[in-house]
């Protein structure tokens, strides 16, 4: 252990008892949330940036005072603390003013996947209650095509956001829904007294995660939970200040991009850069220009932007701190030396989840620790099962063995759950260690890693995912949903849906072995293109596809997807029909040796 890194984990030390200070829990019906944060914010540093975005900037007083003027229309269209409301938009201003003003009233912002399309789009507004569906004019269409198949009123419930900058928008509002514009541009502009009302244990969100089963579920999230998320990512992560300035290109529809980025931004009062998408070809050009210090990353962002044409000065950059969750260790040590970051601090932590960990000592390779009561427990990947011993309890694995996470559930590490009880069930394992215990299934693979001198805590590293779940495109995709989905198409008898590892690429791809209706002779391959592009968002479409004679199942008649996996789609040994969706292509071609060469060399471009 050298002196200089053991200076430096010391010199953390402050880092560690602010934060320690600032997430202690406070009690639930404490007044508080991050609306609030808002309106102190813009009493303090009124004038100061708090969003940059496609050539507009808003101050922290304008950005209190749209989310007071949208506040006002909202209450006057009837939303009341704890209604629901869905937001369908994509990234920009008037989507932090949208869910500012929410949270002011009380009411849960169910927070739209912008990919989302048909039956999992209707399942998202519907599943939440939503009494009114705020949604973005670049989005209309989308919205438009099912709004018939919703519980919402034409020319009441759906409230229409003008778009400056997309390429789609109408100049007016369908005539189906109201002008948010326009009803809320003589709107008063002063803080409702709603805002003082608020407490922490109110829900404050319900963001989508998908589960192993079924269309996505709405996770609970707490504005306790999100105030937390905000002062981890602002005083030990970032540790940004005013005088930061956040670079966000993540989806505010995800945790990562809505309480990292943001969070962070509304608890400490640094601006935000913010993007609708992540370009690499305009990152350290866009960095440069708005001085941004801070950055907020999923590892698939940072092996795009390690793949880019490598430049002498791309060290030479305002950008010092990042946050964020995904960077794998084969590439972190090349992204934080080519850019020149000092401080990476990689976490980990799921939207429904109850624990959390963060690399705030700046270590290399690891998601860091967790104050959390956790246990890493023995898995069969092969079974897809727990392993337990003669009692029926878990069993913990040794030092640097993979385990399943497992969080424990208690006053301090509450797990909210979803809307759905049932789903929220399933998610608990009891008994685990002893009677009457309950814990989280995280549904990933841990591990502790040695990182040297750490002031006596347990550094980890994710490992992978488990079961019917798999992340691709920094997404979770449910192998059941989307194999519920394929089953749907004319031809397909049965789809067995499984990911599996692209070089080059984060996560896994989505592959699905068909076995045809005995009518159907051969897939037609443009019809089922079309059939998959209509009804799946673009990161759950299979990039694979293998037409198998039969499938295989267990005695149990679960379907066996081992096998399939270790085959992947090597056309050497497989003698199944084996087809592929390249990158940027919209229908599926054959895949032979050679194009299955140029994935295996990571050269295909996922």
């Amino acid at each position: 252990m050298s002196i200089v890194d053991t200076a430096r984990t010391l010199a953390q030390v402050p880092t560690l008892l602010a934060l320690k200070k600032g997430m202690q829990q406070r009690p639930l019906d404490a007044r508080d949330c991050f609306a609030a944060r808002i309106e102190q914010t813009s009493a303090r540093i009124p004038g100061n940036p708090a969003v940059v975005f496609e050539g507009r900037t808003i101050s922290w007083q304008g950005l209190n005072a749209l989310a007071n003027r949208y506040a006002n229309v909202f209450k006057a269209q009837g939303l009341k603390s704890g209604d629901s409301a869905s937001l369908f938009m994509e990234n920009r201003i008037e989507f932090l003013a949208t869910v500012i003003a929410l949270n002011k009233l009380g009411v849960i912002a169910a927070l739209i996947n912008t990919n989302l399309r048909g039956r999992p789009l209707v399942h998202c507004v519907s599943v939440t209650d939503s009494a009114k569906c705020i949604f973005g004019a670049e989005l209309a269409d989308a919205l438009g095509e099912i709004r018939e198949e919703l519980n919402l009123r034409d020319g009441a419930d759906y409230l229409w956001v003008a778009d400056a900058g997309s390429s789609v928008e109408s100049p007016e509002a369908p005539g189906w829904a109201l002008d948010l514009g326009a009803l809320s541009s003589s709107a008063d502009e002063a803080n409702p007294p709603d805002t003082a009302e608020r407490m922490l244990g109110d829900n404050a969100f319900y963001i989508f995660t998908s589960g192993t089963t079924g269309l996505p579920k709405a996770a609970v999230l707490s504005n306790r939970r999100y105030l937390g998320s905000a002062t981890l990512s602002h005083k030990a992560g970032l540790k940004c200040s005013e005088k930061d300035c956040i670079y966000l290109c993540l989806p505010l529809y995800h945790g990562t991009g809505l309480m990292i980025g943001a969070g962070a931004s509304f608890s400490s009062g640094a601006s935000m850069f913010l993007r609708r998408r992540f370009s690499a070809s305009n990152f350290l050009k866009e960095v440069r220009e708005h001085d941004a210090s801070c950055f907020v990353y999923i590892g698939e962002l940072c092996r795009y932007l390690v793949s880019t044409d490598a430049k002498p000065d791309d060290h030479r950059n305002p950008l010092t701190r990042t946050i964020g969750n995904g960077l794998r260790p084969d590439i972190w040590h090349e992204f934080k030396t080519r850019f020149g970051i000092k401080r990476i601090t990689e976490f980990y932590g799921a939207s429904e989840g109850n624990v959390a960990f963060a690399n705030i000592l700046n270590k290399n390779c690891t998601v860091g620790m967790t104050s959390a009561r956790i246990a890493l427990v023995r898995y069969d990947v092969a079974a897809d099962e727990i392993i337990k011993d003669a009692a029926g309890r878990c069993i913990e694995v040794d030092p640097g063995e993979p385990g399943l996470l497992l969080g424990h559930i208690n006053e301090e590490a509450v797990f909210e759950g979803y809307t759905n009880e049932e789903a929220t069930e399933s998610k608990i394992l009891r008994n685990v260690i002893e009677d009457g215990d309950a814990w989280f299934n995280s549904g990933d693979l841990m591990k502790t890693v040695d990182v040297g001198f750490s002031l006596g805590f347990d550094h980890y590293q994710f490992v992978d995912r488990v079961g019917d779940t798999f992340r691709w495109k920094s997404e979770n995709v449910s192998t059941n949903e989307v194999g519920e989905i394929i089953n749907g198409f004319p031809d397909v008898k049965y789809c067995n849906v499984y990911g599996v590892s692209v070089p080059g690429a984060d996560g896994r791809a989505g592959m699905a072995a068909l076995t045809l209706e005995d009518s159907a002779g051969t897939l037609d391959l443009e019809a089922f293109s079309r059939y998959v592009g209509e009804q799946l968002p673009s990161y759950a479409r299979p990039v694979f596809l293998r037409v198998e004679p039969e499938i295989d199942v267990t005695g149990t008649f679960k379907m066996v997807k081992g096998k399939l996996k270790e085959e992947g789609y090597d056309p050497a040994r497989i003698t199944d029909p084996l087809f592929v969706m390249k990158p940027g292509k919209t229908t599926y071609e054959t895949l032979d040796a050679a194009y299955a060469a140029v994935i295996s060399r990571g050269e295909a471009g996922y």
